[in-house]
C-alpha cells in the first residue's frame, strides 16, 4: 500500500480506530502476566456469550465455548456450519512477554537493602530494565492450596522497586563493557526495602518486608517457594506522540496480537468454517511446558470439542487438524530510521501500512521458521483484498543480523497450511514497546476477514 492508512480512513473507520485502540489500552493494563490476560479473557468472552468447553455436554453449529489451561493459556472455538473435520480458520498468539520473574528463594538483605533476587525471561537487554518504576504481579500458593492474587505498583498509592544502577561519577570502568555486559544478570535485583524492623538486629530491613507480607497478604517466607511472582514495568499504556497516532505500552509483543485476534473472535458472529483463536504462554522462552504451544493442550481441546459434537474419532481429529488454515498472530520489527543499518529497507514493516504478512520467519537462512506455500499466500492475498485490508509482505532486519519465531512452526507440523500476521512495533522486547493505531485496528480488520472468509 502506497497510502499512510491515516490518509485511506472515513470517518467511521477513524471512529472505530479510536474505540478500539482505548479498549486495546484497557486491556493492557487489566493483563500484565499471562494469567491476567487469561483472566480478562475469559470475562470479555462470557460477556460475549462463550461458555466453558468443560460445563457444556453437547455443542452443535452456532455454540461458541473456550478451553483455558492452568490459567496461562486459553482456546475460544465458534462452531461454524461446516463439518469440523473439513478444518477450522485459527488465529494463534501469545500472552507471555520478556521480564523479571522472581526467584524461588528471592528474599536476602545486604548492607541494610532488603532485595528480591530475580531471572530474566525471555529475550531482554538488561540495561533497559534499571532505574525504571517497577511492579509485582503474580500469584503465591500456599500448602493448602490457598492461592494469594499479588498486584503491587500500578495504583497511585501503591510504591514501586527498582533495580539500581551504578552513578555516573563512579562508572568510568562499567562504562567500558559492551552493552551485553554493562549490566549482569545476576544484579538484575529489585530493591524493596530499607527500614529496618524494630527489635531485629541480623537482616532488620528483609525482617520487615516478611512481617508486611504476612499482615498485608498472610504469606510466609516459605510461600514464596510456591510462587509465581512478575516484574513488569509499573504504569498504564499510554497514548504516544502529539498527535495520539500511537500507543506506548509494555507486553505489546505478543499481547496486540493477542487482543485483536480476540476482538475479532468476539465480533464475529455466524461463520461456516469453525473458527478459533488459541492464546499461549512460553513463547518468548520456545513455547515449552505445559501451557506453550509444543504441551497438547489445543489438541487436546480440539479432541473434546468434536467428541461432544457426537463427530470424534482419531482420524477425524487429524484431519481437522491438517485441514485448517492460520495466521500466527505475532508482532514484526517496524522500520526504525534511527538505526537504518539493521534493516532491508525494501523488505521492512512500516508504521501505518498495515498488517505485517512474513512468509518465513527465523534467522540466517530461515533457520528455525515456518516458510508458508505460495498457494496458501495467495488465497489469503484474495482474502485481504476483497476485504480492503492493507498489508505488507515483510521480514525481520537484514538476513544475518539476527532474527526471531513465532509458533507458527508448531502448528504447522499438523500439515495445516500457517503464516506469520501481525503488527509492526518499534522498540520490540524493551520495557515500553510502541505500535501505531492504524496497525492495530487493520490487524483487528484482516483477523475479522480471514475468520469469516478464508476457505
Amino acid at each position: 500500500m502506497d497510502k499512510n492508512l491515516w490518509e485511506v480512513y472515513n470517518n467511521n473507520q477513524l471512529a472505530e480506530l479510536d474505540s478500539l485502540s482505548s479498549a486495546y489500552k484497557l486491556f493492557l493494563d487489566a493483563g500484565k502476566t499471562e494469567r491476567e490476560c487469561v483472566s480478562e479473557v475469559i470475562r470479555q468472552a462470557k460477556a460475549a456469550g462463550y461458555r466453558d468447553l468443560a460445563a457444556a455436554e453437547v455443542l452443535r453449529t452456532g455454540d461458541k465455548v473456550y478451553a483455558a489451561w492452568m490459567g496461562k493459556s486459553i482456546a475460544l472455538f465458534n462452531i461454524g456450519e461446516e463439518p469440523l473435520e473439513e478444518g477450522m480458520n485459527i488465529l494463534g498468539a501469545h500472552v507471555d512477554s520478556p521480564r523479571m520473574d522472581l526467584k524461588q528463594n528471592p528474599l536476602y538483605e545486604e548492607s541494610g537493602f532488603a532485595y528480591f533476587d530475580t531471572h530474566y525471561y525471555g529475550g531482554i537487554k538488561k540495561y533497559q530494565w534499571v532505574t525504571i518504576p517497577l511492579a509485582i504481579h503474580g500469584v503465591v500458593v500456599r500448602k493448602d492450596g490457598t492461592k494469594v492474587e499479588v498486584a503491587i505498583g500500578e495504583k497511585e498509592e501503591d510504591p514501586v522497586f527498582v533495580v539500581t544502577d551504578l552513578l555516573i561519577h563512579l562508572s568510568g570502568k562499567q562504562m567500558e563493557k559492551n552493552a551485553a555486559t554493562v549490566v549482569e544478570g545476576e544484579n538484575l535485583d529489585i530493591l524493596i526495602g530499607s527500614r529496618p524492623l524494630a527489635g531485629e538486629e541480623k537482616d532488620a530491613a528483609a525482617a520487615q518486608i516478611l512481617k508486611l507480607l504476612k499482615d498485608t497478604y498472610a504469606i510466609e517466607k516459605e510461600d514464596l517457594m510456591s510462587a509465581e511472582l512478575e516484574i513488569v514495568p509499573a504504569g498504564k499504556a499510554r497514548d504516544c506522540g502529539l498527535d495520539r497516532s500511537m500507543i506506548m505500552a509494555y507486553g505489546q509483543d505478543d499481547r496486540v496480537c493477542a487482543y485483536t485476534s480476540l476482538a475479532a473472535m468476539l465480533k464475529t458472529e455466524h461463520v461456516k468454517r469453525t473458527s478459533c483463536c488459541i492464546l499461549v504462554d512460553k513463547e518468548e522462552i520456545g513455547s515449552v511446558g505445559a501451557t506453550g504451544m509444543h504441551s497438547r493442550f489445543f489438541e487436546n481441546a480440539v479432541a473434546d470439542l468434536m467428541d461432544k459434537m457426537g463427530c470424534f474419532s482419531e482420524l477425524k481429529l487429524r484431519h481437522a487438524l491438517a485441514n485448517s488454515a492460520m495466521i500466527s498472530s505475532d508482532v514484526g520489527a517496524a522500520y526504525d530510521p534511527m538505526y537504518a543499518d539493521a534493516y532491508d529497507k525494501k523488505s521492512s514493516s512500516f508504521f501505518g501500512k498495515g498488517i505485517v504478512v512474513k512468509k518465513h520467519t527465523g534467522s540466517r537462512g530461515k533457520s528455525g521458521s515456518n516458510d508458508a506455500n505460495a498457494e496458501y499466500i495467495a488465497k489469503l492475498r484474495k482474502v485481504f483484498d476483497d476485504n480492503q485490508v492493507a498489508f505488507q509482505m515483510t521480514e525481520m532486519g537484514k538476513i544475518d543480523v539476527g532474527g526471531g519465531g513465532t509458533i507458527a512452526y508448531i502448528l504447522a507440523q499438523f500439515g495445516m497450511e500457517v503464516i506469520d500476521g501481525g503488527v509492526a512495533v518499534l522498540c520490540m522486547h524493551a520495557p515500553w514497546e510502541i505500535a501505531s493505531k492504524a496497525d492495530v485496528y487493520e490487524a483487528y480488520r484482516a483477523y475479522c476477514a480471514f475468520l469469516t472468509d478464508m476457505r
